[in-house]
Order: C-alpha cells, then sequence, then structure tokens
C-alpha cells in the first residue's frame, strides 16, 4: 500500500508476449529477405557493414599471419641453405670437370703435336710422360716413366712439340732420368736460323740459356731463333732451341754476355717424345783402315 494513496509500479516491466516478440521478428526478416532478393535493398547496408567490419578482420587476422610468416621465413631459409649448399658443391664439381677436361684438352692437343712431330722425324720416337723432377736443387732433371724395358738408353735426345728438352743421362729398368737444357752441366751445338752462325749454348742453372764465348761484334740479335746444328751426332738438325731474348755488350770484356729463353715447356709440360739414338758418323780413314787390317789378318793367318 502506497504511503502517498498512489498505487506502487510493477517490479519488473513486463513487455510483449515472447510468443508476439518472435512472430514479429519472423515476419521482418521475412519481409527484409523477399525485399532484399526482389529488389537488392539491402545491399547497401551489406557494403556498408563490410566496409567498417574490414579493418577489425585486418586486425584480428593480424597475429596468425605474423605467425605464418615468421614459420614460412625460416622455413625458405633453411631451403635457401641447402640450395645453396647444393649449388656450392655442384659449382665445385663443375670447376673440377672443367678444370679436367682443360687438362685432358690439353695434353690431347701436346700428344698430338708430338705425334705430328714424330712423323715428320727421320728417326722413330716414344712418347713418355715426366713422374717427377729429380731431388736435387743444383740441377735441372726430371724422370719419365721410360727406362731400358722400352729400349731408352742414355745419350737420347728429349724434345716436346716445340722444340729440344735436354737428353737422356741415366736409363733405370723403370724410368730414366733427362737432363734439362737449363741445367748447368748441359750444352747444346746450335746455329743462328737467320745467319747461320756455329755456337754452343750452356744452360745457367736457372731456367735460362747462354752464348758464351763470342765476341762483342758477333752477328747476333734479340730475337734469333736458335736451333740445333746437328753436329754432335745427338740432336736432329734444325731443331728449334731457344730464343734470344738480351745481350749484354761491353767494351771492357772481350765476349759478350748472350741470354736466351728456351722455346720449349722444359719445366712445364708432362708429355715428352723421346728420339732413337742417331747412328754415329763414320770416322773419316776407318774405311780405309779397316780393309788394311782385315787384309793384313788375312796375311797371318795363311
Amino acid at each position: 500500500m502506497s504511503v502517498t494513496g498512489h498505487a506502487p509500479p510493477p517490479f519488473f516491466k513486463r513487455g510483449p508476449a515472447p510468443l508476439v516478440r518472435l512472430f514479429f521478428f519472423v515476419l521482418v526478416s521475412i519481409v527484409l529477405l523477399v525485399a532484399d532478393l526482389r529488389f537488392h535493398t539491402l545491399e547497401w547496408a551489406r557494403l556498408t557493414i563490410a566496409t567498417i567490419m574490414w579493418p577489425l578482420q585486418r586486425a584480428a587476422w593480424l597475429p596468425i599471419h605474423v605467425v605464418d610468416d615468421i614459420g614460412y621465413y625460416f622455413i625458405r631459409q633453411s631451403e635457401l641453405q641447402a640450395e645453396n649448399t647444393a649449388l656450392r658443391q655442384e659449382r665445385i664439381e663443375a670447376t673440377r670437370l672443367l678444370l679436367r677436361q682443360r687438362h685432358l684438352e690439353d695434353e690431347s692437343q701436346r700428344l698430338r703435336a708430338l705425334l705430328d712431330m714424330r712423323m715428320h722425324q727421320p728417326v722413330n720416337g716414344q712418347i713418355a710422360e715426366i713422374i717427377y723432377a729429380a731431388r736435387d736443387a743444383f740441377s735441372r732433371r726430371v724422370i719419365i716413366d721410360k727406362g731400358l724395358q722400352q729400349g731408352i738408353q742414355a745419350g737420347q735426345a728429349v724434345v716436346d712439340e716445340r722444340g729440344v728438352i735436354g737428353q737422356v743421362i741415366r736409363s733405370f729398368p723403370l724410368t730414366a732420368e733427362v737432363s734439362l737444357l737449363t741445367d748447368k752441366q748441359q750444352a747444346i751445338p746450335i746455329q743462328v736460323q737467320r745467319n747461320g752462325l756455329r755456337s754452343v749454348l750452356s744452360g745457367t742453372g736457372s731456367g735460362r740459356l747462354e752464348l758464351r764465348f763470342l765476341s762483342n761484334n758477333t752477328d747476333v740479335q734479340v730475337g734469333d731463333i736458335l736451333v740445333t746444328s746437328g753436329l754432335d751426332g745427338v740432336y736432329l738438325a734444325g731443331l728449334p732451341v731457344a730464343k734470344v731474348s738480351r745481350i749484354d755488350r761491353d767494351n771492357a770484356y772481350a765476349f759478350a754476355r748472350i741470354f736466351c729463353d728456351p722455346i720449349a715447356g722444359i719445366e712445364h709440360h708432362g708429355l715428352v717424345l723421346i728420339l732413337e739414338l742417331r747412328t754415329p758418323l763414320p770416322i773419316p780413314g776407318n774405311e780405309v783402315l779397316m780393309p788394311e787390317k782385315s787384309q793384313r789378318g788375312n796375311k797371318e793367318k795363311r
């Protein structure tokens, strides 16, 4: 009972019944569906809602995208590292194969040049390979893979496709020792290709050659080609030996100092051609003395 004489308000404000409200909202929904389906009246509402909700959707998906990007980054990094390792290995292998191919091509070219030189030489020869250099710091010598079993003897000339290398000085059953032209103990008779001047070329022991005991006015010029003269009975005549690189003429000395560079790959190539020993020249008078000795021996027997 109210103090002021009025009826108290209800404790709970009650509206329409729940069934009525359900019927109302269902009817409104059906009307909106039919109107949107036939006349597209709610298109602007969808566009407005989508525009408003787009930043919220991006913000909601941002953590997921960040996690996916981080995972993809690490996965991609591991894949790239594996690919780089594989590509590096392939590059190393390709480089090795390329170097090997170039080496084989160079050897093939030198081998063809050696065979061509052997065909143009009046004597036969054998192709050998340099195994290693002799263990002597004061000499220029190499060891080849041919020896007594292949008929290699001391004194045979050794050449490559460009010119003279040296000479066999010692032969073993399976190997042989070759003294290079640049050795201090080596000397070879030569002639200047330009004017036919004959002399002796000696090794210096330092990879160069020297023409010694030639006067200051000798007709030798820088760039002259020196070839074998063939007077020693070892080397064929006309084989390229060296090229004049420097001439020191000093009036205080009687002889000029003439330095030369070898034409052949003395300290570079691995394949050489070993020429057979030349038939020694007959000593003058032997053809006369020999019959007399034979006749004298026959007379004594009689």
